[in-house]
């Protein structure tokens, strides 16, 4: 059952202080964690302090079940992963450029958000949901594809190329893609952040629609411009295409 809609908190100087007291001691007791590396734990403690301040605890709690689930999936056979120079670099632990790739355009819609009129409040938190649904779906894919993929096809021509090249798809990562998408809409739907079952549905149709296109991207544009065009920026323009099409597509009202 989701969670009613709440206003979101009175932006004063003594909220925002709490928000940055309560995610100092967090990071302080996290950082252990195998999740992130000591940077990555230090922006993902200004993160939270964003979303805390913006969203309060909610938008907190979004982005920490995002972060949970993805450190998840990343997990999942990551011996077989290393085994074929296809697991993610240094054990799995995200760094800076992973945080802010994935979370700055959630970030800045959530700033908006608690600035924004009321009318418009759940037409930004929809596109904040779409931009961490549309990530999580990446990573879902990606490492579900790379580990059970049996037929990897680069998604422009469909020809097979080897997992974890660059574009690649495959009928197993393409469904972890729509699960992931899905989880991360029903956490937003659970925290309140979205309402009402359509409004989940279109949120995990957005982020499975992202994530193929950022495959299209990464067929054409990141193969021939490696250098411009890294997984980072890759990851935050994934991101920025699900909040467009979030903001394009569904109503600018309640």
């Amino acid at each position: 059952m989701a969670a009613p809609m709440l206003p979101l908190p009175q932006q004063t100087p003594g909220h925002w202080l709490l928000a940055l007291v309560l995610n100092a001691v967090l990071i302080a007791l996290a950082q252990r964690l195998p999740v992130l590396t000591r940077a990555g734990w230090v922006h993902a403690g200004i993160l939270g302090t964003l979303l805390w301040g913006s969203l309060g605890p909610r938008g907190w709690l979004a982005v920490v079940a995002y972060l949970a689930l993805g450190s998840l999936v990343t997990r999942l056979g990551f011996a077989v992963k290393q085994a074929g120079g296809l697991a993610e670099a240094r054990g799995g632990r995200r760094g800076p450029e992973n945080v802010w790739g994935s979370a700055l355009v959630g970030t800045v819609l959530a700033l908006l958000a608690c600035r924004a009129p009321s009318e418009r409040v759940p037409w930004l938190l929809a596109a904040f949901a779409a931009s961490f649904a549309a990530k999580l779906a990446d990573t879902f894919g990606s490492e579900v594809g790379k580990r059970w993929g049996r037929r990897a096809v680069l998604i422009t021509t469909l020809r097979p190329v080897p997992p974890g090249t660059e574009g690649a798809i495959s009928l197993e990562g393409t469904l972890a893609s729509l699960l992931g998408s899905g989880l991360m809409a029903l956490v937003m739907l659970l925290l309140g952040l979205i309402q009402g079952p359509w409004r989940w549905l279109a949120v995990t149709a957005i982020g499975l629609a992202a994530t193929l296109i950022e495959s299209l991207i990464g067929a054409t544009l990141q193969r021939r411009w490696p250098a411009a065009f890294t997984n980072e920026r890759v990851n935050a323009l994934q991101t920025l295409l699900a909040a467009l099409l979030a903001l394009l597509l569904l109503p600018s009202g309640a």
